[in-house]
């Protein structure tokens, strides 16, 4: 049974790798979902930008989502990253995820040949993987990652399809942000930029999917609850002690500092994969900078 509504903070999960094997660790991916949840999370995803999800090979993607269907409740949700270079390869993907319990899938764009294609072409590839994805569709927009910053044009041109349920949209634009939403008003939007929450909710935002929410899933849960109390001085406040992690951490050092703030918190998730590397001594020490100035502990 699928959560009602697509809304509130999800945490894209890192994927936590055996030091010694590289494989993925199952028993740690579970204790720090439960932990997540238990902060106040309305879902998690799983295999996205965060969770390293292009350097996982497909199979350990169904797993990541196979591990955790009994762990996060019917009332949250259970979302996967997908995505691939051909619409026929992300279509299998998105069925494999939904095989394996996925509530949704976040679909990144192909990006390879992203700079000819024009945006009828976005729009038709996630119309068809809507078509026949067994699960909803949210259409995932990370200009930092894939180099393919997707139109409003392509948001409005799907904006009708019943199986397409929301947008993440992690282009750290508010004007992007604001043209999407005009585009596709149906839409569940998700701001994907932790340092945009608070603004992204003026403007209209259902929720969002932020890495931030990783390592600080109590603040960034208590910042949507102040907002929607109509708490907006709370709301600020948190807003304020969240946006030099969203800069110095997740910005700066990507899936390796997320990883390295959560193993400062006492959530660790084991090494980056390669080509991704772990932080250096210094680097390591301005995340526990970053995290003792936002009031963030760090294990003992």
């Amino acid at each position: 049974m699928r959560p009602a509504g697509l809304h509130g903070v999800i945490a894209p999960i890192p994927t936590p790798l055996d030091a010694e094997t590289g494989d993925l660790a199952p028993v740690v991916l579970r204790h720090v979902t439960r932990a997540l949840l238990e902060a106040g999370l309305d879902g998690i995803a799983v295999a996205g930008s965060t969770g390293e999800g292009e350097l996982l090979d497909e199979a350990e993607k169904v797993q990541a989502v196979e591990y955790l269907r009994d762990v996060v409740p019917d009332d949250r949700w259970l979302i996967a990253g997908t995505g691939a270079e051909s619409t026929r390869a992300a279509l299998r993907q998105a069925q494999a995820a939904a095989a394996a319990g996925a509530d949704a899938v976040l679909v990144r764009p192909p990006a390879y040949f992203g700079s000819i294609l024009p945006p009828a072409a976005f729009a038709y590839h996630y119309a068809r993987i809507a078509d026949e994805s067994p699960v909803p569709v949210i259409i995932y927009n990370i200009p930092k990652y894939t180099n393919v910053a997707l139109s409003d044009a392509v948001l409005r041109a799907v904006a009708d399809h019943e199986r397409i349920i929301g947008f993440k949209d992690s282009s750290g634009d508010l004007k992007n942000f604001s043209a999407f939403r005009a585009a596709a008003p149906r839409l569940a939007a998700l701001m994907g930029g932790g340092h945009l929450f608070y603004p992204a909710l003026e403007m209209g935002a259902s929720g969002a999917v932020l890495a931030i929410a990783c390592f600080a899933a109590a603040q960034c849960a208590q910042l949507y609850r102040a907002y929607r109390e109509d708490d907006r001085q709370q709301a600020g406040a948190l807003q304020e002690r969240l946006t030099p992690l969203a800069r110095n951490i997740v910005g700066t050092y990507g899936p390796a500092g997320i990883k390295a703030a959560m193993e400062v918190i006492g959530l660790p998730c084991g090494p980056v994969r390669a080509p991704l590397v772990d932080l250096d001594a210094r680097a390591r020490a301005r995340v526990i900078d970053a995290l003792t100035a936002a009031g963030l502990k760090a294990a003992a």
